[in-house]
């Protein structure tokens, strides 16, 4: 769920849960102040407002049917004075008169009063009606009726409002307190529910950002989240893993960059001691004969031969690292080329006694995209590594062309000693000697399969190698297809 369907979700839930529990609330309370009075056994409470202003009816109807019916019962004063004892408590007063004289009052009304209270009778304000508030808070209702002896009577029925408005007040802050109550409660809940989930991940966050820059990135961020904030999360997460790999591969550069300077200076000492030696075996008159010299002015030259291959590896191989060896693609017809390289190869005096056998599956016609000069180095460097390492008397060096679906493979393979498991993932890697025995007197650096597999991607390709130790060594790569107009080049 969304951070804005989350907000959206709390919003509602801060307006319906609040409107709900009022409701309930006040269905619960309302009887308390308006409905019947409740009663635990023989203990009886003071009635509520609605209870009251029944009994209180109850008596004035009373009264009045005693009125109507047998109205000289309401001389009696004993009659009188017990239904104002009940109506006292009930918030209800009563004015008995005899042709406009008082025969009593309620003791709970003042005397200076009752003329006031008096005033209103007619027939529009019977007890068809009710008359207006008073300013003692009474409202007062006349009914009129008539003596066994003819007289005219009137009874007056007082009630105290004031009852009724204190009720209504004490219902209505209860309900106010209630409802702030109520939205209190529900917004402070849901506000720290909806803070909480929102919170607890941006600490989460922080307290990975503060490892990050402590430079500890070995700790993952899982928020396992699939909001906006599992994003960030993830994203944190990306960021994370690639800061840890930046700094591995920069740790790794490092690293590379000390075997580099080692590796050059071994190599690069290698020839530089057998000059020296050379030179100073000349120096010391070793070399009295026209042949002797000629064979350590050999060797010289043979050493010179080998820095400066060295040093052209090197900058070769450092121009493709930074990528600032351009490549000339072009369309290259690949069965034509690589019968003319092995014409070439043919020609070689180093390759005298080694079969270089041909074969090719698929199209024969087959048009890739490929550097020429470049496509050229690759398969010699590849040709000078099998030839460093056959040791048997039969050499031979097969070459094969397959026509896949999107780009051509050519593999190189000999009958040399072959390469371990283990060592086989490195042999394309910088200064990397799959028999440390054997040094630079067979001739490379190091150099040779790391520049083959820069030079292969810089043109699109792929590059590997599958060997069996005494059994040989296979290296393949592919071109890619050069595409053409209209169809397949192929």
């Amino acid at each position: 769920m969304s951070i804005k369907t989350r907000l959206l979700l709390s919003y509602i839930a801060m307006i319906v849960i609040p409107v709900v529990c009022f409701g309930l609330v006040a269905a619960w309370l309302a009887p308390s102040f308006w409905g019947d009075q409740f009663s635990t056994g023989k203990e009886s409470r003071k009635p509520v407002f609605r209870d009251t202003l029944s009994k209180r009816e109850e008596l004035f109807t009373g009264i009045s049917f005693l009125a109507k019916y047998d109205a000289d019962r309401l001389l009696k004063q004993d009659i009188l004075t017990e239904t104002d004892e009940q109506l006292r408590p009930l918030g209800g007063a009563m004015i008995v008169a005899k042709n406009g004289s008082v025969l009593f009052a309620s003791a709970s009304i003042e005397s200076a009063d009752i003329p006031t209270y008096m005033k209103a009778p007619s027939e529009e304000n019977s007890r068809n009606g009710w008359q207006q508030l008073t300013k003692k808070g009474y409202t007062v209702e006349s009914e009129a009726f008539t003596f066994a002896d003819k007289s005219q009577g009137t009874l007056y029925f007082l009630s105290d409002s004031r009852s009724m408005f204190v009720t209504g007040m004490t219902f209505f802050a209860t309900m106010m307190l209630t409802l702030l109550l109520i939205v209190a409660l529900t917004n402070g809940l849901l506000t720290y529910l909806v803070s909480k989930s929102i919170i607890k991940p941006l600490y989460a966050l922080k307290k990975a950002a503060n490892e990050i820059k402590e430079g500890n990135l070995d700790r993952p961020v899982l928020l396992k989240r699939t909001d906006e904030l599992g994003e960030l999360g993830a994203a944190f997460e990306e960021m994370r893993v690639r800061l840890y790999e930046s700094i591995r591969l920069q740790l790794q550069y490092e690293d590379n960059r000390k075997e580099l300077i080692s590796s050059i200076s071994h190599d690069l000492k290698t020839p530089i001691t057998g000059i020296k030696a050379c030179v100073e075996a000349m120096q010391a008159g070793i070399t009295d004969t026209e042949a002797k010299r000629e064979k350590y002015m050999s060797m010289i030259a043979i050493k010179s031969e080998q820095m400066d291959r060295l040093i052209d590896e090197l900058f070769l191989f450092s121009r493709l690292d930074l990528n600032k060896l351009p490549f000339q693609l072009e369309q290259v017809e690949l069965t034509s080329y690589l019968s003319s390289f092995i014409e070439e190869l043919r020609l070689d005096p180093r390759l005298e006694g080694v079969q270089l056998p041909v074969s090719y599956s698929g199209n024969p016609s087959i048009l890739v995209r490929a550097d020429r000069e470049k496509l050229h180095r690759v398969l010699m460097n590849i040709v000078e590594n099998s030839l460093k390492y056959m040791e048997k008397e039969k050499k031979w060096i097969r070459m094969e062309v397959q026509a896949g679906a999107k780009a051509a493979t050519i593999s190189l393979s000999d009958n040399g000693a072959g390469i371990d498991q283990e060592a086989l993932p490195h042999i394309f890697d910088r200064f990397y000697r799959a028999d440390p025995s054997r040094n630079t007197s067979m001739g490379g650096g190091g150099l040779g399969l790391a520049i083959a597999k820069q030079m292969i991607e810089g043109q699109g390709g792929t590059i590997w190698a599958e060997s069996e130790r005494g059994c040989g060594t296979r290296i393949s790569f592919t071109l890619p297809y050069e595409e053409m107009a209209g169809g397949d080049s192929r």
